[in-house]
Parts: structure tokens; C-alpha cells; sequence
């Protein structure tokens, strides 16, 4: 029997060079507030931290203000393509390691910026997770985190769920805004920026970069057809399947 670790690397092992090229990875308008609240920094970060940096599109962008830049993953082929990205554009200070973000391998304190995007949804323990990240921020160091958001609506946030399980049977949950500001909350890091942007996931794009099974396709397809005019709505379903849930962004700090 497999672990969900396993069912992560399995997931996304395949699919390093496709998560490269997926236009809502890397680009999109969270990926620019990224780079500008990056660059308001007073100063640029010494060392910086990527959980769950998939292709690095995150980590690119931090590179070009911090010294050190750990782009971390659980999937060894993703941070082959960062490693290798990250070479051809000559970011040397962006170096690449293997982990699990329920026990980061760090010090206490040792970064002035951990940040994460479109990766919290594959946690399985998203608290601790968030522990972890607290542990290893630095007093006064930065906290970014991007997300694909649940619904608030207990309708919309299973069907939502289901659909994303269906296509990727890695997803653990899309966290709810509300939701997210509890967990910043809990860790006692204080929201400095909180912004949120429609993302419209083309329906053909959005199965084929996950080489989603035609039973799990077609799965989704009858799901989204029979949903409830409340579900369609509010994801904003068209024709062809392609929908709009929100992409939510939060920029904290630690207390002194």
C-alpha cells in the first residue's frame, strides 16, 4: 500500500516538464504581486525558502532579490527541472532539496523568507506543516503564501473538492480564505497584504498537465454537468468544462 508521499511523487514525477510550461504557473497575477512585494523588501533576504516549489516559478522570482534560495519538493523530477532552469538563467544562488514540509531538515530561525505556491493543498497536515514554517522563520522574517482557495460555501467546497481529487488523487484540500487566516493566526505571524484573483482553468489544459485517466475525465465532466446551478455559478462552468475558482495570496511577518 502506497503513502500519500507516494502518491504525490507519482503524481508529479512524470509531469516536471509540463508544470514548466503551464501558463497559470508561470505566469498570472499573483506571480507579479510576488515579485513586487518581493522587491519592496527593505533589504533582500540573506536566505529564502520554496516549499513545494514545483517547477520554481516562485523560486525564480525570489532569486533575483535573496542571496540563498532553497527551492524545496518532494519530487526529486521537479527539482531536476528547477536545478536545470536554474542554471540556464545563471540564478546561483538557487540551490534545490529533497524533503517532506511536515519536518523541514532546518534550524530554527534560519530563514528571513519562506514562501509557498499552488503546493499547500497536497499537505496532508497543513498545521504542522505551518508549525514548521514558523519554526524555521526568522523573528521579523517574511511569510508569502499562494493558493488555489476553497469555497466558503459548504455546496460549492464539495463539489470544488471532489472535482480536484477526481483529476489529481494527490489533492488533500483547498483551504477557504477563512480558513487560511485562521492558520496564519495560529502561528502568530501578523498579515501585512491579502489579495485574491479569478483563475480560469481551461477545462482540456487542466486534465492533460495532470494526464488525468479518461475515466476520471469523463468523472468530472458528468460531476460538473449535474452540479447544482448554485455550484455552476458560482465556478463560473462553461460549456466545455473550464471553470474559475479564486487564487488567494497572503503576506505576513513574524513578530520581533
Amino acid at each position: 500500500m502506497t503513502s500519500h508521499l507516494d502518491a504525490v511523487n507519482a503524481s508529479f514525477d512524470p509531469r516536471a516538464q509540463a508544470y514548466l510550461s503551464s501558463t497559470v504557473h508561470a505566469a498570472g497575477p499573483d506571480l507579479r504581486c510576488a515579485r513586487e512585494l518581493l522587491a519592496g523588501l527593505d533589504t533582500g533576504p540573506a536566505r529564502a525558502l520554496d516549499l513545494g516549489t514545483g517547477a520554481g516559478h516562485l523560486a525564480y522570482a525570489m532569486a533575483e532579490v535573496a542571496h540563498t534560495v532553497i527551492a524545496f519538493d518532494a519530487s526529486e523530477s521537479m527539482l531536476e527541472v528547477v536545478r536545470h532552469t536554474a542554471a540556464e538563467r545563471g540564478l546561483s544562488g538557487l540551490q534545490v532539496q529533497a524533503g517532506d514540509v511536515h519536518g523541514l531538515p532546518f534550524a530554527d530561525s534560519s530563514f528571513d523568507l519562506v514562501a509557498t505556491r499552488y503546493s499547500a493543498h497536497h499537505w496532508t497536515n497543513l498545521e504542522q506543516a505551518m508549525a514548521e514554517i514558523r519554526r524555521v522563520l526568522r523573528p521579523g522574517g517574511h511569510l508569502l503564501v499562494i493558493d488555489l482557495e476553497g469555497a466558503e460555501q459548504a455546496l460549492v467546497d464539495t463539489h470544488l473538492q471532489c472535482i480536484e481529487l477526481l483529476r489529481d488523487t494527490s489533492h488533500v484540500r483547498n483551504r477557504s480564505r477563512t480558513q487560511w487566516l485562521a492558520l496564519l493566526q495560529s502561528i502568530g505571524v501578523g498579515l501585512l497584504h491579502e489579495q485574491r484573483w479569478p483563475t480560469r482553468l481551461q477545462f482540456d489544459t487542466w486534465v492533460r498537465r495532470m494526464r488525468t485517466p479518461e475515466t476520471m475525465v469523463r468523472a468530472i465532466r458528468e460531476l460538473m454537468q449535474g452540479a447544482p446551478r448554485e455550484v455552476r455559478e458560482a465556478l463560473q462552468v462553461e460549456p466545455d468544462g473550464s471553470f474559475t475558482p479564486s487564487t488567494g495570496l497572503w503576506w505576513a511577518r513574524s513578530p520581533m
